[in-house]
């Protein structure tokens, strides 16, 4: 029996958090370490697709007209500038799935189409997600096998992380009941904020967060608008540095 990849969705439903900067990152770091990683994009502004090198407009096929039956996944899939790494572009096509796939299987259409692809040359799968609890977040953690959530150090992320939760565990207890949360990765660090630091220390309090922080860093701000992920951007920069840390952290975890 073929193994299947573990499957990472990268969510908070607060925006400007780092949500897609660590899916993108993540994902090529884990590429880098010669695993054979697909980043495939929920999000309908497709940032996520631009920053591994994907220009808005550039491909005919998008995640969504795999997600309504108008194409394959392996028809969607583009290559990266990163040899182990794939991509699943969005566009904003993806916006009118919130609507067209709103039925009674509305959580489930990206699981099902992950379980009818073929993805034995893949060993992980990063799912970006929107900055939304609807239903392609929904559709998100109900394919994903792992949660990872990005986290800045700030009061209100606290209240933003007790709702996704609370989501989490309404998913598990009705679609996905294999659903994990890996952990919380603190993003935008900036070790001279007080507040940052009573923030994180109540955070692990009370979940599980990976040693590796990511730090405020302008090169990580810079590499999106290039479309290459930090690593291929200024691999020697802090921010790079965290990520290919982090993809370690997974690495050493996964079975």
């Amino acid at each position: 029996m073929l193994r299947r990849p573990e499957i990472f969705a990268i969510a908070n439903q607060k925006g400007g958090v780092g949500k897609t900067t660590t899916a993108v990152n993540l994902a090529a770091s884990l590429a880098a370490a010669e695993r054979r990683t697909l980043l495939l994009d929920m999000d309908p502004q497709a940032n996520a697709s631009s920053g591994v090198g994907i220009a808005p407009g550039s491909v005919e096929l998008t995640i969504y007209d795999a997600l309504i039956g108008r194409a394959l996944l392996g028809d969607v899939v583009r290559r990266t500038p990163i040899a182990t790494l794939d991509v699943a572009p969005s566009s904003q096509d993806l916006t009118a799935v919130e609507y067209e796939l709103f039925d009674d299987d509305r959580g489930t259409h990206l699981k099902r189409l992950l379980d009818a692809s073929e993805l034995a040359d893949y060993e992980f799968i990063v799912l970006d997600s929107p900055p939304s609890l609807g239903v392609l977040t929904l559709n998100v953690l109900t394919a994903a096998t792992r949660v990872i959530v990005p986290l800045q150090a700030e009061y209100y992320a606290l209240e933003g992380i007790t709702y996704l939760m609370a989501t989490i565990d309404r998913v598990r207890a009705t679609l996905n009941p294999s659903l994990y949360v890996q952990g919380i990765v603190l993003t935008m660090w900036d070790p001279r904020n007080r507040l940052s630091h009573e923030v994180a220390e109540q955070v692990r309090n009370h979940f599980h967060v990976f040693e590796t922080v990511i730090p405020r860093n302008v090169r990580l701000s810079e590499a999106p608008s290039h479309g290459l992920p930090a690593l291929l951007y200024d691999v020697q920069s802090k921010g790079a540095q965290g990520y290919l840390s982090l993809a370690r952290e997974l690495i050493e975890a996964s079975p």
